[in-house]
């Protein structure tokens, strides 16, 4: 195994530097016949230090790039697990100005993301074409309806005084003349009934004849049946001809009363239109409330432009704008999520800005992941928000990298990464011992990109070899015995991927 170990450089032996010393020019500048000998010797030595070179240079400048150095001595420390995110800054407290302007419309002006405002400055203005048209119909409307409700009024009010009219009025001549009508009757009927007495008696006397009184006797009766009409026509005026007068009259009552509540209403409607297009016509150009910083809110991930631009199409409830409060800023980033189940609230963070390094805390992590796609690399990712300290000169969009600590070891082993090789039997390293190597198993912990802690398997002060893998021929095939064994599973994986979404 020592020979494994580190490729070292050849040295010459005494002989050879003898012979280098040896060398001499002849007297015409070239070499003398009788030394051809050593210098062809001194010559392949120097091709054989060459070669050797040009065989192990690569190894030793590859192990190089991956470690500091080739062996690593291990000792004990801290070692702080951390995740880095790229984000940007924002508020956490943003006024919201948003388009109150139902439907769509069309953007004629923005003011530049960026502007400090003061209270009354214009910052969005909307085109009116289409709203100036409905606030010109909504007050056409408006008189219209007006005109129809007073109709209405004056149709109700004829109604009442119809059915006063008929009750109070027309019923009760009606029946005063049924009643005079009855008594003229009823004397008719007395005065036949007397005449018909009077020329009985006349008959019996022999002073009138049966037929004059036969002409008595109809009288009478015709005198008794007026009398019933009259009294049957004051019945039915009274139980029925009142009873119907007055369904209609009152039907007719109500029915105009019920038309003057819809007129009234739609007259409610057409001026509730007409204040809504009035107010509509107002929103169309937006000024600032209060003063502050002005900056466009984010475009989707996808989007390559802001969604606020002059000839932009918003609707109703978009939000145009934002104003945030600059003494509360957050970073919102994505964490992968191999690593999500590690953060959470109250976990510190170090966010490093182009002109400062603030101590922050994450605040909240997202439960649900937000979509993937092309424009993530179909990367999966939680929002997670990292609340800033209040700091001067801190403002949104600000580009920000951000270091979650996870973890924090203290006074523990730890090995570089590089040092251990993961085969299905274990993790191993390889120990450098009085010039020798042995292959030692390995317990591991936690871990950052760089470092691992070490449970069991290492003591202080041994020596590893960084890239076994490239040295040693026995960490080079378990490493690709272990490749050889998850190929097949990783093709089987990737065929149902494409499976699942084709």
């Amino acid at each position: 195994m020592a020979n494994d170990v580190l490729p070292e450089s050849p040295q010459q032996s005494p002989a050879h530097r003898t012979s280098e010393s040896g060398l001499s020019q002849g007297s015409g500048g070239g070499p003398t016949p009788s030394r051809w000998g050593p210098q062809y010797y001194l010559i392949l030595c120097m091709l054989t230090v060459i070669s050797v070179g040009a065989t192990y240079l690569p190894s030793v400048i590859q192990s190089e790039e991956i470690g500091p150095k080739l062996t690593y001595r291990v000792s004990r420390g801290n070692l702080i697990v951390t995740v880095t995110e790229q984000g940007t800054l924002e508020s956490s407290n943003n006024t919201e100005i948003k388009c109150q302007v139902r439907g769509f419309s069309t953007v004629t002006y923005v003011i530049p993301a960026g502007t400090v405002v003061q209270p009354g400055d214009i910052l969005v203005r909307l085109d009116t074409k289409v709203i100036d048209e409905q606030h010109s119909l909504t007050k056409t409307n408006t008189f219209i309806a007006q005109a129809t409700l007073e109709t209405t009024k004056a149709n109700v009010a004829r109604s009442e005084i119809t059915l006063e009219a008929y009750q109070e009025g027309r019923f009760r001549s009606d029946l005063q003349q049924l009643e005079k009508d009855l008594a003229a009757n009823k004397r008719n009927l007395r005065t036949a009934q007397k005449m018909h007495k009077r020329s009985e008696s006349l008959f019996r006397q022999g002073y009138v004849t049966e037929l004059q009184v036969d002409g008595n006797a109809f009288t009478v009766k015709q005198a008794e049946l007026e009398l019933k009409v009259k009294e049957t026509e004051i019945k039915v005026l009274k139980e029925f001809t009142r009873a119907m007068q007055l369904e209609t009259l009152n039907g007719n009552l109500t029915a105009t009363q019920s038309k003057l509540a819809a007129d009234q209403a739609g007259l409610r409607m057409e001026i509730k239109r007409r204040d809504r297009a009035e107010q509509e016509l107002k929103d169309c150009i937006i000024k600032a409330e209060t003063g502050g910083l002005v900056i466009y809110p984010s475009a989707a991930s996808w989007k390559r432009t802001p969604d606020i631009t002059e000839g932009a199409s918003v609707r109703k409830d978009q939000v145009l704008l934002l104003m945030p409060d600059l003494s509360k800023m957050q970073v919102k980033v994505g964490i992968h999520e191999s690593m999500v189940e590690r953060v959470h609230a109250g976990l510190k963070a170090v966010v490093t800005l182009p002109d400062r390094t603030l101590d922050a805390e994450v605040s909240k992590v997202a439960t649900v992941t937000k979509p993937a796609g092309w424009w993530t690399g179909n990367v999966v990712k939680y929002d997670t928000v990292i609340d800033l300290p209040s700091d001067a000169g801190l403002k949104p969009g600000m580009s920000a990298e951000v270091e979650v600590i996870l973890a924090e070891h203290h006074d523990v082993l730890t090995v570089p990464v590089a040092a251990v090789v993961e085969t299905e039997e274990g993790d191993f390293c390889w120990v450098r011992t009085a010039g020798k190597t042995s292959k030692r198993r390995l317990e591991l912990g936690d871990s950052n990109d760089v470092f691992i802690l070490v449970k069991a398997g290492l003591n202080d002060g041994e020596e590893v070899i960084l890239n076994p893998t490239a040295f040693i021929k026995e960490a080079e095939k378990d490493a690709l015995a272990t490749i050889d064994a998850t190929a097949p599973q990783a093709k089987q994986d990737s065929a149902e991927e494409t499976s699942e979404s084709e």
